[in-house]
């Protein structure tokens, strides 16, 4: 699934394609793509709608309009890409938004988990998906002291508490591996257990991995691209996540991999405590 760099990458080049252009058809052939809304409403009010902007929250990507945003969310495989409408339509293409200039704004999915949700202008804090968001690890509002009092309250795996999406928004599997990483700590090492200086090594290392993925356009591993169809480029700096049955590049050790909470996670078994 996308994670926050991905994502960012996914808003910063839609921004570049779509601001401006308004819509005069929608073409949905999945309805269940479509939540709170029913598909022959969600058409009709989007029609003369213009993007106005393409923001971001957490895995969420907020589209503003003339008088209502759209809340999406990729899930797996959902990908954003502008085509001109005579361009030949990928069997994955399952939304449609059609524009007055020719050009096309396609949603493809081939797994069809993700979802498009038309809300309130600028509304998504009202919405229980967002709501339910932690700070953004990149944000003035992820601060170390209330980060690391939940972290002292709880019992679960610390790989497990980055995942939590309540904690801090934007984080997954690839990237939770490496903040362990780099933080020198066991993802499978109870949060509560954890010293002042562990929690201050992962808190920075939430926000500098972050911070590093996002300027690399994050990670490809599988099939991510952003929205101008290009590859990620923090995969060629990952360290653990991916390289299991390698060496650790700072011990020699073999990077290994576990089943943690039914997801795989590297580690280094000396390197990591």
């Amino acid at each position: 699934m996308p994670e926050l760099p991905e994502v960012e990458n996914v808003r910063r080049t839609l921004s570049d394609l779509v601001i401006q252009k308004e819509i005069d058809q929608v073409v949905v052939s999945v309805p269940k793509m479509i939540v709170g809304t029913e598909v022959d409403e969600f058409v009709h009010l989007l029609i003369g709608e213009k993007f106005e902007a393409v923001r971001r929250r957490g895995k969420f990507l907020i589209f503003d309009l003339t008088n209502c945003s759209i809340l999406a969310h990729l899930r797996m495989e959902g990908k954003f890409r502008l085509h001109n409408d005579a361009d030949e339509v990928s069997k994955h293409t399952h939304i449609i938004f059609h524009f007055t200039d020719q050009t096309e704004l396609r949603f493809l999915d081939v797994r069809k988990f993700g979802t498009l949700e038309l809300i309130e202008k600028h509304g998504e804090d009202k919405t229980r998906s967002i709501q339910k968001l932690g700070p953004e690890p990149l944000s003035e509002l992820f601060l170390k002291a209330p980060f690391a009092t939940l972290l002292k309250k709880t019992t679960r795996a610390i790989k497990t508490v980055l995942l939590d999406q309540k904690l801090v928004a934007g984080v997954g599997n690839i990237y939770a591996d490496e903040i362990c990483f780099r933080a020198k700590v066991m993802p499978n090492r109870s949060a509560n257990t954890l010293t002042n200086a562990e929690i201050t090594r992962i808190y920075e290392a939430t926000k500098s991995i972050m911070t590093e993925a996002v300027k690399l356009g994050g990670s490809t591993i599988r099939t991510y691209v952003n929205s101008e169809g290009k590859l990620g480029q923090y995969q060629e700096k990952l360290v653990v996540y991916g390289h299991n049955g390698e060496p650790c590049p700072i011990c020699g050790t073999e990077i290994e991999k576990m089943k943690l909470n039914g997801r795989g996670t590297h580690y280094c078994p000396k390197c990591q405590k």
